[in-house]
């Protein structure tokens, strides 16, 4: 058991970020050839694509917050001490924790309302909420990995190490 989750957190985005791509293209190509040589196009295939594409997003965000890949600005980090870094990463991980946290509860009133009022897709005819919960899912995640980016932080300050910086665009 405790391989699967070691292998869910080091990879779980990157499956989910492969599984929600592959939609979006296999998808969106079949919707050209349908529109281009069958002239005929349908309105779940454009449903689908949107919404693997919202799922896609925010579970971009959570790894974009587990590689520190996310937009920073570096300059900061210039002026300070190398052996001060860590307080500037915690402080910026608590920022986007508390963030996360009022995101995570304001995103759950529409699902809220979309299963009060059974507000259902246009498309596929299925409740909007089923889409609706992919904010909520990318904050908790979010939420999730800047939490082990905290933790990671003052164990590695702890122990003298230099906190992980996360990597560079084209490394």
């Amino acid at each position: 058991m405790r391989a699967v989750l070691r292998a869910i957190d080091r990879n779980g985005e990157r499956y989910l970020l492969l599984v929600f791509y592959s939609l979006v293209v296999a998808v969106i190509g079949i919707e050209v050839v349908r529109r281009f040589v069958l002239s005929y196009s349908s309105i779940w295939g454009e449903e689908i694509a949107r919404f693997a594409f919202i799922y896609l997003t925010w579970i971009g965000a959570s790894a974009g917050v587990k590689n520190r890949s996310h937009i920073r600005i570096d300059v900061i980090y210039g002026w300070v001490p190398e052996r001060h870094h860590v307080w500037l990463y915690a402080l910026a991980d608590v920022a986007t924790m508390i963030f996360a946290v009022v995101a995570l509860y304001y995103s759950m009133i529409p699902i809220i309302t979309s299963l009060n009022f059974d507000n259902v897709t246009d498309g596929l005819r299925i409740n909007r909420s089923f889409f609706l919960v992919a904010v909520p899912l990318g904050f908790a995640m979010t939420l999730a990995r800047v939490t082990q980016n905290l933790v990671r932080d003052l164990r590695d300050h702890r122990a003298g190490r230099p906190v992980y910086r996360g990597k560079k665009l084209f490394e």
